[in-house]
């Protein structure tokens, strides 16, 4: 018989039936004892300890244990005591001859009492916080680590979240940019943890000296900045919870994209999918209650900030400036100068003063070289017999109609035909390579084998116009002598026909 149902038949036929105790205890054989519990209570109340447990080997090491406890709170969580490395120091350094399961459940039930407890806060409307993650993907064909930032905002639980190949200053302030217009406006105020890239120094007081970048950041859009207590994530919990749920949702399984571009392309029609979802506990959708949000924001939205990480740079020998670990190419003209590099998340731009002088694509590796074939040419045209051994030119893949001119005009030009073979390419300088490409294509089937030919042919190319090409102007092709007309030679021609 169940517990529970012995309980209610012994008194039922004590308190209802009105038998004595004893002979309820006869009739259904449990001790007088037993059914005088079970008339104070209407179910088992089960065991319950008067005293704490005796621990006679343990209790005059408590004090030992709860001050290494009490320690390690101060200590990062990686190198906090583990109950057997309490046990070893008991043992070792204090003389403890118990067992290591005594101390396992003390430290245990230490750790639960111990344990912080937070106060349910409220979240008006127009308030931010933001915080980087971490995912894999495949991005190219190549699997690499997919840094997100993500930005929060807890009234209406909106998200937004953004990919790219590396957490750094120039992906920060892009995310805001990126951030500020989706949400078409400006949060009130964000909050963050103490990164580097917001954060230069936590001063004694408490207080932030800002970075550079991010003083510009809020000086450009004027949110109000706050910041949670080191290593407290749940200081900024709503934005923590986003990075995981943007990992789960937007990132499983593993994401293959082309490029960050699609990547992002993704992510933000998650972001706007979002918005139709009705969370537990609120009546209106994410997207109704953005409007709270909203209402509260700063309007318009300025000009985009310039997000990008300024460095000054210099100039080498070889025409290249040194950005992050790698060399990005410049002009040859621009030799041994002091210029500034501006890095953004997917591009290096170079200037001299207030000229813009190189464009590159962004390279994430380290110690390589970025290369732009037009910048070397000049040089090349000065130094021809450079042309095969120039690292600018070794990856750069030409139409095949490029090497058909060039053994042309080397075979009937001898060494000067590789120079002139350079200045072609200079046309690419200021023509686009399908308009250069078709112009050398032209020019070889005309038998018009030359710089001027080809800068003709590309000009009537753009312009619009019937090529109109002056052969007296290309001394080097071969060319057909007519000699004057002889009757005699005419003659000997009939009289061999007629043999």
């Amino acid at each position: 018989m169940k517990t529970v149902e012995l309980y209610a038949r012994v008194r039922h036929a004590v308190l209802i039936e009105g038998i004595s105790e004893r002979a309820a205890a006869d009739r259904f054989g449990i001790n007088a004892r037993t059914v005088s519990k079970m008339l104070k209570f209407s179910v088992p109340p089960g065991y319950v300890r008067r005293k704490p447990p005796l621990r006679p080997k343990l209790d005059e090491f408590t004090g030992v244990i709860d001050g290494i406890l009490a320690a390690d709170r101060e200590r990062p969580k990686k190198q906090r005591h583990t109950s057997k490395r309490i046990f070893e120091r008991l043992r070792d350094e204090h003389g403890f001859t118990g067992k290591i399961t005594i101390v396992k459940d003390y430290v245990a039930v230490w750790r639960q009492r111990t344990q912080e407890m937070f106060v349910p806060l409220v979240h008006p409307p127009g308030h931010a916080q933001a915080d980087f993650g971490e995912a894999i993907g495949v991005i190219g064909g190549v699997e690499c680590k997919i840094h997100f930032f993500a930005m929060d905002l807890p009234h209406s639980d909106a998200i937004f979240v953004v990919g790219y190949p590396a957490e750094t200053t120039e992906a920060f302030c892009d995310g805001h940019v990126r951030a500020f217009a989706f949400f078409d406006g400006v949060p009130r105020s964000i909050l963050y943890d103490n990164t580097r890239i917001a954060v230069a120094r936590i001063l004694g007081n408490g207080k932030r000296q800002r970075t550079r970048v991010f003083s510009e950041l809020q000086s450009h859009y004027l949110f109000t900045d706050r910041f949670g207590r080191p290593g407290k994530g749940n200081d900024k919990g709503k934005v923590e919870g986003l990075v995981g749920y943007a990992r789960r949702n937007f990132l499983v399984p593993i994401p293959v994209f082309a490029d960050f571009a699609a990547l992002n392309a993704h992510l933000l029609e998650g972001c706007r999918k979002r918005l139709a979802d009705r969370l537990r506990g609120h009546d209106g959708t994410i997207g109704e209650r953005l409007e709270h949000d909203l209402a509260t924001f700063q309007k318009p939205l300025p000009a985009p900030y310039d997000a990008c990480d300024k460095k000054p740079g210099s100039v080498n020998s070889l025409s290249l400036v040194r950005y992050r670990l790698n060399d990005y190419s410049v002009p040859p003209a621009y030799g041994h100068q002091k210029v500034l590099v501006r890095g953004y998340v997917h591009e290096v731009v170079i200037s001299c003063g207030v000229e813009v002088i190189a464009r590159h694509l962004r390279s994430y590796e380290r110690a390589d070289f970025v290369f732009n074939p037009l910048h070397y040419l000049a040089l090349i045209e000065q130094k021809p017999n450079a042309l095969d051994q120039a690292a600018p030119l070794a990856d750069w893949q030409l139409p095949e109609e490029f090497a058909t001119l060039r053994r042309l005009l080397e075979a009937r030009m001898g060494k000067s035909g590789k120079r002139e073979f350079v200045q072609v390419l200079r046309l690419m300088e200021v023509f686009k390579i399908d308009d250069v490409a078709a112009a050398v294509r032209d020019a070889i089937a005309r038998g018009a084998v030359g710089f001027d030919a080809v800068k003709h042919l590309v000009l009537c190319r753009i312009e619009r116009r019937p090529p109109r090409l002056d052969m007296t102007i290309y001394p080097y092709l071969p060319k057909a002598t007519v000699a004057a007309t002889s009757a005699r030679s005419y003659m000997d021609l009939l009289a061999g026909a007629a043999i």
